[in-house]
C-alpha cells in the first residue's frame, strides 16, 4: 500500500500555478534556514579574516552537494563581523522565505574551538523530546555539522591559534516563531534552525510529517501516554476546552494526515488517542480516506446517504442527501430531518478505519463537534 505521505506528495491539491509549473517539472527548489545561516557564518567568517565583504558564498551541503546563496550585507560587530542572508524557500510556501537570517563571527576561546550559538530571534528549548538539550538554542543536527563544517573550510589556519564563535540571529525569529509549531513544542523566543539536506523541496509534506513526528515525540518525552490529534486550530481549541486535565503537549494538529498520525502513534506505542474534528474530515476518514486533502478525496454523498439508510431515514430524506453539496451541508439534512443515530454511526466509522489502520494498538476515541463547540457524537459513547 503507498504510504500516506508518498501518496499526498503525488497527488496534493495544489494552487493552478504551482500545479501549472509541478507539471512542467519547474518547480523552484529552496534552501532551509539551516543552508541560509551557513552561507551568512562562512560569509562573515571570510570578511573577518580577509577585510573584504563578498557578494556571494558557496557552501557545502549534506550527501556532497554544494549550494551558492548570495550575502544580503555585511558590517563590523565589535571586535567580529556580522553578515546576512535572505531565506530563500524557492516555490515552497514557508514562514521563514524571505527572512532575514544573520550570523555574527568572532574569534575567541582555545585553539581549534568552535562554538555555535543562537542570539536574537532563535528559539530556545525548554522541553525533552527534540533531540537537542534543554536550554540549547534550536539549531538542530544537521545544520550545526553544515555550520561548524563552514568554519572548518573557511579558517583551517586560524583554528591552529584561535577559537571561532558563531551566533544566529534572525531579527524577526520571535515574531515568525508565533506562526509555527515551535511554542507548542517547547521552543521558545524564535524559530528553529532546521533542515535535513539544506534544500528545500517545493511543496513537499515532508516538512508536515516531521511536524507531526517531533510533537509525538515530545508529548512521549515529557511522560504522556494520551494523544489528542485534531485537523486544525478550531478542533483543538474545542478539544482543549473539553480535556482541560490533559497538558498542552498532548494536543497534535495533524492536519489532513489522519491515517499517517494513527500510524505514528501506534508506531510509537502511545496508549490512547482521541481523534476530533468536524464532519467534513470525519466523513473523509470514515469512507477510508487516510490523506484527506488529495485529488479524488472529496466527500461522497452516496457514502452519507448510505449512513442515512442504515439509520433508518425515509427514502425521501436519503434522496435529498445524495443532492447536498458538502458534508456539512448533509450534516444539516440530518439534523433537520431528526435522523437518529447518524452522527454516532459517522463516529463509529471513523474509529473501524483507524483501528484498522493502528492494528488494534490503540485506546481509540472520535469525537465530532458542531461548529459552535458543542459535541454531536462521539464513539465509544461516554455515559
Amino acid at each position: 500500500m503507498t504510504d500516506d505521505i508518498e501518496l499526498a506528495e503525488q497527488e496534493q491539491e495544489l494552487p493552478e500555478e504551482i500545479a501549472e509549473k509541478k507539471k512542467k517539472g519547474t518547480l523552484r527548489t529552496g534552501y532551509t534556514t539551516g543552508t541560509t545561516a551557513t552561507a551568512a557564518t562562512k560569509a562573515a567568517l571570510l570578511a573577518l579574516i580577509t577585510g573584504k565583504p563578498a557578494d556571494r558564498v558557496t557552501v557545502s551541503l549534506p550527501k556532497n552537494k554544494t549550494a551558492t546563496l548570495a550575502v544580503a550585507w555585511t558590517r563590523p560587530e565589535g571586535a567580529g563581523v556580522t553578515c546576512a542572508a535572505i531565506k530563500d524557500g524557492g516555490d515552497d510556501p514557508d514562514v521563514t522565505h524571505g527572512a532575514e537570517i544573520c550570523s555574527t563571527v568572532s574569534f575567541s576561546g582555545s585553539a581549534g574551538q568552535i562554538s555555535v550559538d543562537g542570539g536574537r530571534g532563535v528559539g530556545r528549548v525548554t522541553k525533552p523530546g527534540l533531540g537537542l538539550e534543554i536550554g540549547r538554542a534550536a539549531i538542530n543536527s544537521t545544520p550545526m555539522s553544515m555550520l561548524v563544517q563552514a568554519v572548518e573550510e573557511a579558517a583551517p589556519e586560524q583554528l591552529k591559534t584561535r577559537g571561532i564563535q558563531v551566533v544566529i540571529s534572525v531579527p524577526k525569529g520571535e515574531e515568525l516563531a508565533k506562526k509555527t509549531d515551535n511554542p507548542r513544542l517547547g521552543i521558545m523566543g524564535g524559530i528553529s534552525i532546521l533542515g535535513t539536506t539544506g534544500i528545500v523541496l517545493p511543496y513537499s509534506t515532508a516538512s508536515f510529517a516531521a511536524s507531526i513526528r517531533q510533537s509525538l515525540d515530545v508529548a512521549i518525552a515529557m511522560g504522556a501516554d494520551t494523544a489528542v490529534l485534531t485537523t486544525g486550530g478550531r478542533s483543538e481549541d474545542f478539544a482543549k476546552a473539553l480535556f482541560r486535565d490533559l497538558p498542552e503537549h498532548s494536543f497534535v494538529q495533524m492536519g489532513d494526515f489522519s491515517g499517517y498520525s494513527v500510524k505514528q502513534c501506534a508506531d510509537k506505542n502511545m496508549r490512547r488517542v482521541i481523534i476530533a474534528g468536524f464532519i467534513g474530515k470525519l466523513t473523509k476518514m470514515a469512507m477510508g480516506v487516510k490523506q484527506t486533502h488529495v485529488r479524488g478525496s472529496h466527500v461522497n454523498m452516496e457514502f452519507m446517504a448510505q449512513l442515512a439508510e442504515q439509520c433508518g431515514a425515509p427514502a425521501s430524506v436519503i434522496s435529498e442527501i445524495k443532492q447536498a453539496n458538502t458534508a456539512r451541508h448533509a450534516g444539516e439534512m440530518v439534523v433537520r430531518h431528526n435522523v437518529a443515530g447518524y452522527f454516532d454511526l459517522l463516529c463509529k466509522k471513523v474509529f473501524e478505519q483507524m483501528r484498522d489502520h493502528s492494528k488494534g494498538k490503540l485506546d481509540l476515541e472520535i469525537i465530532m463537534f458542531e461548529f459552535d463547540g458543542r459535541i454531536l457524537a462521539r464513539f465509544p459513547a461516554r455515559h
